[in-house]
This record gives C-alpha cells, sequence and structure tokens, in this order.
C-alpha cells in the first residue's frame, strides 16, 4: 500500500497532537499528586516550634561518656568512665577492696 504525502503528513499532525495531549495529562497528574502530598505533609518547623518537639534525643548512656571518676584501690589511684562500676566500688569496705 503507498501512502501519499498528505497522508504521511495526516499520521505526523495526529502523532503530534496525541503526544501533546498525553504529556498536558502527565503534568496535570503531577501537579495534582503534588498538590496531594503537600496538603498531607507537615513541615518540620511546624514540628518544633509549635509542639515542641525534638528532632533528635540522646540516650542517657552517651550524655557523659568520658565522666571521670578517680578511685584509689591498693594505695594506686584509678580512673574509671562508668559511673556503676564506681559507686558499686564506692560501696566496699576500703580494706576489702582489692585487684
Amino acid at each position: 500500500m503507498d501512502c501519499t504525502e498528505a497522508y504521511k503528513e495526516h499520521i505526523m499532525y495526529s502523532f503530534n497532537g496525541f503526544c501533546k495531549v498525553v504529556i498536558r495529562y502527565a503534568a496535570i497528574n503531577a501537579w495534582r499528586d503534588r498538590s496531594r502530598r503537600r496538603q498531607r505533609e507537615i513541615s518540620f518547623e511546624y514540628l518544633t516550634e509549635e509542639k515542641f518537639y525534638p528532632l533528635g534525643t540522646t540516650d542517657e548512656y552517651f550524655e557523659a561518656p568520658y565522666e571521670e571518676h578517680p578511685i584509689t584501690v591498693c594505695g594506686q589511684t584509678v580512673i574509671l568512665t562508668n559511673g556503676e562500676l564506681a559507686a558499686a566500688l564506692f560501696k566496699f569496705r576500703f580494706d576489702e577492696q582489692e585487684v
């Protein structure tokens, strides 16, 4: 089947029109999805200023990791970084403290 120039031109114009319609509706859908997402999202400024939610927390064992507790054991000073261990060693009597 031979295609005439007029028929080829008609196909080209039809395809161009189809592409324009597809691109237009894709843009409309993208803007619609974007506006829906914006309506559902909450900004960080609103969360921190209005509700006073902190953006992060610090665990208790990370607050003072380098806090030093010097303990004298058998005449020598030992520096401990674990506060719970230092408190447990302080509970012993000095004559029972041996390494």
